[in-house]
């Protein structure tokens, strides 16, 4: 008997799981619903993916995806059903390059609009508000997800003090991390905390440095 090669590759994967040699890696990605064109209605639902999200960013790294799946976690709490309206959503982040970007392209906010602003003041990595209920909620990384020798090593990078060789090193522990984040639900690795009669108050600030391309000329 014949079998189609999609049901034979179905097959190894149920084999493979069923033995445990497959660890199963939970989906990141984000639906929203935007307007259909320039002076358009509420209509236009689509699907944002991760590799959507490093191709704006320019790579892939650990803080965004814990950016990704910070907001994944914080925005099901603003819209239950699932789909985000970025059209509705304001959101305040830290200074990080790689959570900027995130809170950018998922929620659609920004500075000019009075629904985007940076500060490293805010007791977590991401505030988003839902503006037409005011619903608020603060995102944080639960304690022990993260390796702590990253953020110190990350601390050295950003003051120069690694050769191009630690800078490797790093750049291995990363991914080793994200690869860690990525077998966990966001869930597990991120809380979420209701704001109550939280003040939306926007400050402008452009002096924070942009962490990821200090090292770009190191040999």
């Amino acid at each position: 008997m014949m079998i189609d090669s999609n049901r034979l590759r179905f097959l190894c994967c149920l084999c493979l799981l069923q033995y445990g040699f497959v660890t199963l890696l939970h989906a990141q990605n984000q639906k929203v619903i935007d307007t259909d064109f320039s002076k358009g209605q509420l209509t236009n639902i689509q699907e944002l993916k991760y590799n959507d999200l490093v191709k704006f960013h320019g790579h892939s790294c650990d803080g965004l995806l814990e950016g990704m799946q910070a907001l994944e976690v914080g925005l099901h709490i603003l819209y239950p059903d699932g789909i985000v309206d970025r059209t509705n959503t304001r959101i305040i982040s830290r200074s990080s390059p790689c959570l900027t970007d995130a809170a950018i392209y998922l929620t659609g906010g920004r500075y000019q609009y009075n629904t985007f602003y940076v500060t490293d003041s805010i007791p977590g990595m991401y505030i988003l508000q839902r503006i037409d209920n005011k619903r608020t909620v603060i995102v944080n990384r639960k304690d022990k997800v993260k390796p702590d020798i990253i953020d110190i090593m990350g601390k050295k990078a950003i003051a120069k003090e690694l050769s191009y060789s630690q800078l490797r090193k790093l750049k291995r522990l990363e991914e080793a991390y994200s690869r860690k984040l990525k077998k966990n639900k966001p869930e597990s690795n991120f809380i979420v905390k209701l704001l109550y009669n939280y003040k939306w108050a926007p400050v402008l600030n452009n002096s924070f440095i942009k962490t990821d391309i200090i090292n770009k000329d190191v040999k």
